[in-house]
Protein backbone atom coordinates (compact mmCIF):
# COMPACT_ATOMS: atom_id res chain seq x y z
CA UNK A 1 0.00 0.00 0.00
CA UNK A 2 1.46 3.64 -1.03
CA UNK A 3 2.65 5.06 2.45
CA UNK A 4 -0.36 8.34 2.03
CA UNK A 5 -2.32 10.08 5.02
CA UNK A 6 -5.55 11.66 4.34
CA UNK A 7 -6.83 15.12 5.14
CA UNK A 8 -9.95 14.62 4.79
CA UNK A 9 -13.22 11.93 4.54
CA UNK A 10 -12.26 9.50 1.31
CA UNK A 11 -11.99 11.40 -2.00
CA UNK A 12 -14.51 9.08 -4.74
CA UNK A 13 -13.94 8.57 -8.05
CA UNK A 14 -15.45 7.10 -10.97
CA UNK A 15 -13.15 5.40 -13.72
CA UNK A 16 -14.05 6.68 -17.58
CA UNK A 17 -12.80 3.64 -19.85
CA UNK A 18 -13.42 2.26 -23.21
CA UNK A 19 -14.25 -1.56 -23.11
CA UNK A 20 -11.49 -2.47 -25.48
CA UNK A 21 -10.79 -6.23 -24.57
CA UNK A 22 -10.33 -8.38 -21.40
CA UNK A 23 -6.42 -6.99 -21.03
CA UNK A 24 -7.53 -3.79 -20.79
CA UNK A 25 -11.02 -4.42 -18.41
CA UNK A 26 -8.72 -6.46 -16.09
CA UNK A 27 -6.23 -3.63 -16.02
CA UNK A 28 -9.00 -1.03 -15.25
CA UNK A 29 -10.43 -3.49 -12.55
CA UNK A 30 -6.95 -3.86 -10.85
CA UNK A 31 -6.05 -0.25 -10.74
CA UNK A 32 -9.26 0.61 -9.28
CA UNK A 33 -8.52 -2.05 -7.03
CA UNK A 34 -5.26 -0.73 -5.77
CA UNK A 35 -7.06 3.04 -5.43
CA UNK A 36 -9.65 1.55 -3.36
CA UNK A 37 -6.68 0.27 -1.09
CA UNK A 38 -4.82 3.40 -1.12
CA UNK A 39 -7.97 5.38 0.79
CA UNK A 40 -9.57 5.69 -2.61
CA UNK A 41 -13.84 5.58 -3.17
CA UNK A 42 -13.69 4.26 -6.79
CA UNK A 43 -17.22 3.74 -8.82
CA UNK A 44 -16.59 1.12 -11.64
CA UNK A 45 -19.33 -0.42 -13.83
CA UNK A 46 -17.46 -4.04 -13.56
CA UNK A 47 -18.85 -3.46 -9.63
CA UNK A 48 -21.51 -1.02 -9.87
CA UNK A 49 -23.67 -2.13 -12.86
CA UNK A 50 -25.99 -4.98 -12.57
CA UNK A 51 -28.90 -6.48 -15.58
CA UNK A 52 -31.42 -4.26 -15.83
CA UNK A 53 -30.08 -1.06 -14.71
CA UNK A 54 -30.34 2.20 -17.01
CA UNK A 55 -26.22 2.93 -18.38
CA UNK A 56 -27.06 6.90 -18.75
CA UNK A 57 -28.56 6.82 -15.58
CA UNK A 58 -25.48 5.45 -13.58
CA UNK A 59 -22.96 7.91 -15.65
CA UNK A 60 -24.77 10.43 -15.21
CA UNK A 61 -24.70 9.95 -11.52
CA UNK A 62 -21.13 8.64 -11.26
CA UNK A 63 -19.74 11.80 -13.07
CA UNK A 64 -22.23 14.13 -11.51
CA UNK A 65 -21.72 13.01 -7.38
CA UNK A 66 -17.65 11.86 -7.32
CA UNK A 67 -15.41 14.10 -6.84
CA UNK A 68 -13.22 13.36 -9.66
CA UNK A 69 -13.42 11.45 -12.64
CA UNK A 70 -10.40 9.48 -14.25
CA UNK A 71 -10.40 9.34 -17.70
CA UNK A 72 -8.45 6.27 -18.75
CA UNK A 73 -7.05 7.60 -22.03
CA UNK A 74 -6.10 5.17 -24.86
CA UNK A 75 -6.29 5.58 -28.38
CA UNK A 76 -9.69 3.49 -28.52
CA UNK A 77 -10.50 5.86 -25.76
CA UNK A 78 -10.34 8.62 -28.23
CA UNK A 79 -11.58 7.41 -31.63
CA UNK A 80 -15.12 6.48 -29.39
CA UNK A 81 -15.31 9.86 -27.34
CA UNK A 82 -14.47 12.35 -29.83
CA UNK A 83 -17.10 11.68 -32.55
CA UNK A 84 -19.34 10.90 -29.42
CA UNK A 85 -19.87 7.07 -30.38
CA UNK A 86 -21.42 4.57 -28.02
CA UNK A 87 -20.69 4.82 -23.57
CA UNK A 88 -17.71 6.68 -23.87
CA UNK A 89 -19.22 9.26 -26.34
CA UNK A 90 -21.98 9.54 -24.29
CA UNK A 91 -19.81 9.67 -21.29
CA UNK A 92 -17.67 12.80 -22.66
CA UNK A 93 -20.83 14.92 -23.45
CA UNK A 94 -21.61 14.05 -19.22
CA UNK A 95 -18.25 15.67 -18.82
CA UNK A 96 -18.08 18.20 -20.85
CA UNK A 97 -21.05 20.07 -20.15
CA UNK A 98 -20.46 19.49 -16.49
CA UNK A 99 -17.03 21.15 -17.35
CA UNK A 100 -18.74 24.06 -18.77
CA UNK A 101 -21.54 24.83 -16.11
CA UNK A 102 -19.40 24.57 -12.91
CA UNK A 103 -16.15 25.27 -14.25
CA UNK A 104 -14.22 22.71 -12.68
CA UNK A 105 -11.68 21.25 -14.93
CA UNK A 106 -9.83 19.69 -11.41
CA UNK A 107 -12.64 17.45 -11.59
CA UNK A 108 -11.08 15.23 -14.81
CA UNK A 109 -8.26 14.07 -14.15
CA UNK A 110 -6.42 12.10 -17.74
CA UNK A 111 -4.40 8.91 -17.41
CA UNK A 112 -2.48 8.29 -20.04
CA UNK A 113 -2.71 4.40 -20.12
CA UNK A 114 -2.04 3.71 -23.80
CA UNK A 115 -0.99 5.18 -26.99
CA UNK A 116 2.68 6.25 -28.57
CA UNK A 117 1.52 10.32 -29.02
CA UNK A 118 -0.80 11.84 -26.35
CA UNK A 119 -2.75 13.44 -28.67
CA UNK A 120 -3.89 9.98 -30.02
CA UNK A 121 -4.72 9.01 -26.74
CA UNK A 122 -6.43 11.89 -25.04
CA UNK A 123 -9.82 13.29 -26.85
CA UNK A 124 -9.66 16.69 -27.93
CA UNK A 125 -11.52 18.36 -24.44
CA UNK A 126 -8.67 16.60 -22.82
CA UNK A 127 -5.75 17.29 -24.72
CA UNK A 128 -4.46 20.12 -22.73
CA UNK A 129 -4.95 19.02 -19.54
CA UNK A 130 -2.16 17.63 -16.84
CA UNK A 131 -1.97 14.12 -17.60
CA UNK A 132 -0.87 10.98 -15.44
CA UNK A 133 1.34 8.26 -17.29
CA UNK A 134 0.42 4.82 -16.13
CA UNK A 135 1.43 3.40 -19.35
CA UNK A 136 4.01 0.29 -19.26
CA UNK A 137 4.08 -2.28 -17.08
CA UNK A 138 4.76 -1.80 -14.73
CA UNK A 139 3.59 2.02 -14.42
CA UNK A 140 5.66 4.33 -12.96
CA UNK A 141 4.82 4.69 -9.23
CA UNK A 142 6.01 8.29 -8.83
CA UNK A 143 2.92 9.29 -11.29
CA UNK A 144 0.63 6.92 -9.33
CA UNK A 145 1.88 8.66 -6.37
CA UNK A 146 1.08 12.00 -8.11
CA UNK A 147 -2.25 10.78 -8.74
CA UNK A 148 -2.82 9.09 -5.29
CA UNK A 149 -1.80 12.72 -3.48
CA UNK A 150 -4.03 14.81 -5.69
CA UNK A 151 -7.04 12.95 -4.58
CA UNK A 152 -6.07 12.91 -1.64
CA UNK A 153 -5.69 17.04 -1.06
CA UNK A 154 -2.16 16.13 -0.27
CA UNK A 155 -0.03 18.17 -2.88
CA UNK A 156 2.52 20.52 -2.30
CA UNK A 157 1.75 24.28 -1.61
CA UNK A 158 3.62 27.28 -1.85
CA UNK A 159 5.96 28.53 1.41
CA UNK A 160 4.85 31.11 3.11
CA UNK A 161 5.32 34.51 1.35
CA UNK A 162 7.69 36.18 2.92
CA UNK A 163 8.77 39.81 3.17
CA UNK A 164 10.44 40.28 -0.45
CA UNK A 165 13.99 41.66 -1.06
CA UNK A 166 15.60 44.85 1.09
CA UNK A 167 15.22 47.79 -0.67
CA UNK A 168 18.93 48.84 -1.68
CA UNK A 169 20.00 52.20 -0.23
CA UNK A 170 21.79 55.14 -2.24
CA UNK A 171 25.34 53.96 -2.66
CA UNK A 172 27.68 56.72 -0.31
CA UNK A 173 30.84 58.16 -1.70
CA UNK A 174 33.57 55.98 -0.35
CA UNK A 175 35.77 58.28 1.55
CA UNK A 176 39.41 58.39 0.07
CA UNK A 177 41.20 59.05 3.43
CA UNK A 178 40.35 55.97 4.70
CA UNK A 179 41.62 52.31 3.99
CA UNK A 180 39.65 49.41 3.12
CA UNK A 181 40.97 47.21 5.49
CA UNK A 182 38.31 45.60 8.24
CA UNK A 183 37.96 46.77 11.76
CA UNK A 184 38.74 45.35 14.55
CA UNK A 185 35.50 43.60 15.62
CA UNK A 186 34.90 45.13 18.87
CA UNK A 187 35.07 48.46 16.35
CA UNK A 188 32.42 48.26 14.07
CA UNK A 189 30.16 45.36 12.50
CA UNK A 190 31.40 41.46 12.61
CA UNK A 191 31.99 40.63 8.61
CA UNK A 192 29.09 38.14 7.57
CA UNK A 193 29.95 34.78 5.97
CA UNK A 194 28.16 32.21 4.20
CA UNK A 195 28.16 29.25 6.24
CA UNK A 196 26.45 26.68 3.91
CA UNK A 197 23.56 25.39 2.52
CA UNK A 198 20.49 24.34 3.95
CA UNK A 199 19.72 21.19 2.05
CA UNK A 200 16.65 20.21 3.91
CA UNK A 201 14.58 23.26 3.05
CA UNK A 202 15.83 23.15 -1.09
CA UNK A 203 12.52 22.81 -3.30
CA UNK A 204 11.58 20.16 -5.80
CA UNK A 205 11.70 21.58 -9.05
CA UNK A 206 8.14 20.97 -11.01
CA UNK A 207 9.62 19.27 -14.27
CA UNK A 208 6.34 19.95 -16.16
CA UNK A 209 8.10 20.87 -19.51
CA UNK A 210 7.06 24.72 -19.10
CA UNK A 211 9.60 27.34 -18.86
CA UNK A 212 11.63 27.28 -16.01
CA UNK A 213 10.11 23.81 -14.38
CA UNK A 214 13.50 22.44 -13.93
CA UNK A 215 14.54 25.49 -11.92
CA UNK A 216 13.70 25.26 -7.70
CA UNK A 217 14.84 27.54 -4.76
CA UNK A 218 18.04 26.98 -2.75
CA UNK A 219 18.69 28.51 0.91
CA UNK A 220 21.93 29.70 2.12
CA UNK A 221 22.60 29.95 6.06
CA UNK A 222 24.52 33.41 6.99
CA UNK A 223 26.77 33.89 9.83
CA UNK A 224 24.35 35.86 11.25
CA UNK A 225 20.96 38.18 10.41
CA UNK A 226 21.99 40.90 8.43
CA UNK A 227 20.89 44.66 8.98
CA UNK A 228 18.88 46.20 6.31
CA UNK A 229 21.98 48.59 5.20
CA UNK A 230 23.93 45.19 4.72
CA UNK A 231 21.01 43.46 3.43
CA UNK A 232 20.37 45.82 0.88
CA UNK A 233 23.56 46.76 -0.21
CA UNK A 234 24.21 42.59 -0.94
CA UNK A 235 21.10 42.35 -2.96
CA UNK A 236 22.38 45.00 -5.06
CA UNK A 237 25.83 43.62 -5.00
CA UNK A 238 24.11 39.77 -6.10
CA UNK A 239 22.18 41.82 -8.86
CA UNK A 240 24.97 43.79 -10.10
CA UNK A 241 28.36 42.01 -9.18
CA UNK A 242 31.77 43.39 -10.64
CA UNK A 243 32.49 39.87 -12.17
CA UNK A 244 30.18 37.49 -13.61
CA UNK A 245 29.09 34.90 -15.35
CA UNK A 246 27.04 34.35 -18.62
CA UNK A 247 25.28 32.02 -16.24
CA UNK A 248 24.66 34.67 -13.71
CA UNK A 249 20.92 35.14 -12.91
CA UNK A 250 19.99 38.72 -11.64
CA UNK A 251 16.80 39.38 -9.51
CA UNK A 252 16.08 36.03 -8.24
CA UNK A 253 18.12 36.61 -4.69
CA UNK A 254 16.43 37.71 -1.58
CA UNK A 255 16.90 37.64 1.93
CA UNK A 256 14.67 36.82 4.94
CA UNK A 257 16.25 36.34 8.29
CA UNK A 258 19.37 35.19 8.73
CA UNK A 259 18.94 33.50 5.26
CA UNK A 260 19.89 34.14 1.74
CA UNK A 261 17.33 32.14 -0.69
CA UNK A 262 18.30 32.04 -4.95
CA UNK A 263 15.29 31.14 -6.28
CA UNK A 264 14.95 30.20 -9.67
CA UNK A 265 18.73 27.94 -10.34
CA UNK A 266 19.64 24.50 -9.63
CA UNK A 267 22.26 23.28 -7.07
CA UNK A 268 24.51 22.57 -10.72
CA UNK A 269 24.34 25.88 -11.41
CA UNK A 270 25.39 27.08 -7.56
CA UNK A 271 28.33 24.59 -7.94
CA UNK A 272 29.75 25.89 -11.57
CA UNK A 273 28.74 28.82 -11.62
CA UNK A 274 26.75 31.34 -8.67
CA UNK A 275 29.20 30.37 -5.85
CA UNK A 276 32.37 32.54 -7.08
CA UNK A 277 29.71 35.36 -7.92
CA UNK A 278 28.06 35.26 -3.69
CA UNK A 279 31.74 35.04 -2.52
CA UNK A 280 32.56 38.10 -4.35
CA UNK A 281 29.04 39.52 -3.51
CA UNK A 282 29.65 39.03 0.37
CA UNK A 283 33.36 40.42 -0.13
CA UNK A 284 32.38 43.36 -1.65
CA UNK A 285 29.43 43.61 0.77
CA UNK A 286 31.49 43.69 3.78
CA UNK A 287 34.08 45.95 2.44
CA UNK A 288 31.39 48.46 1.58
CA UNK A 289 30.01 48.38 5.20
CA UNK A 290 33.40 48.67 7.14
CA UNK A 291 34.35 51.66 4.92
CA UNK A 292 30.73 53.63 5.34
CA UNK A 293 31.34 52.32 9.20
CA UNK A 294 34.98 53.61 9.27
CA UNK A 295 33.93 56.89 7.97
CA UNK A 296 30.80 56.81 10.29
CA UNK A 297 33.26 56.66 13.27
CA UNK A 298 35.94 59.30 11.44
CA UNK A 299 32.86 61.81 11.28
CA UNK A 300 31.68 60.97 14.81
CA UNK A 301 35.01 61.58 16.47
CA UNK A 302 35.37 65.08 14.19
CA UNK A 303 32.17 66.11 15.70
CA UNK A 304 33.13 65.31 19.23
CA UNK A 305 36.81 66.92 18.42
CA UNK A 306 34.80 70.36 17.82
CA UNK A 307 32.30 69.97 20.19
CA UNK A 308 35.40 69.87 22.96
CA UNK A 309 37.29 72.59 21.21
CA UNK A 310 34.12 74.77 21.41
CA UNK A 311 33.68 74.00 25.11
CA UNK A 312 37.10 74.49 25.73
CA UNK A 313 36.94 77.83 24.09
CA UNK A 314 33.90 79.03 25.63
CA UNK A 315 35.58 77.96 29.25
CA UNK A 316 38.70 79.89 28.64
CA UNK A 317 36.58 83.00 27.27
CA UNK A 318 34.50 82.85 30.19
CA UNK A 319 37.59 82.66 32.93
CA UNK A 320 38.94 85.98 30.77
CA UNK A 321 36.09 87.81 31.37
CA UNK A 322 35.94 90.26 34.63
CA UNK A 323 32.86 92.03 35.70
CA UNK A 324 35.15 93.84 38.55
Amino acid sequence: MTPIQATRPAPSAFLSYACENDTHRAWVREFATRLRTDGVDVTLDQWAVHPGDQLPAFMERAVRENDYVLVICTPAYATRSNPRQGGVGYEGDIITAEVFTMQNRRKFIPIFRAGHQWTEAAPIWLQGSYRIDLRNDPYSEEQYNDLLTTLHGLRPTAPPLGPGPVAAPPIPPRPTAQPRTAPPHDEGTIPIRIIGIVVDEITTPRNDGTPGSALYRIPFQLSQRPAPLWAGRFIEHWNHPSRFTTMHRPGIGHISGDRFYLDGTTIEEVERYHRDTLKLAIQETNEEIMALEQAQRAAAARAREQEEAHERAVREAARRINFD
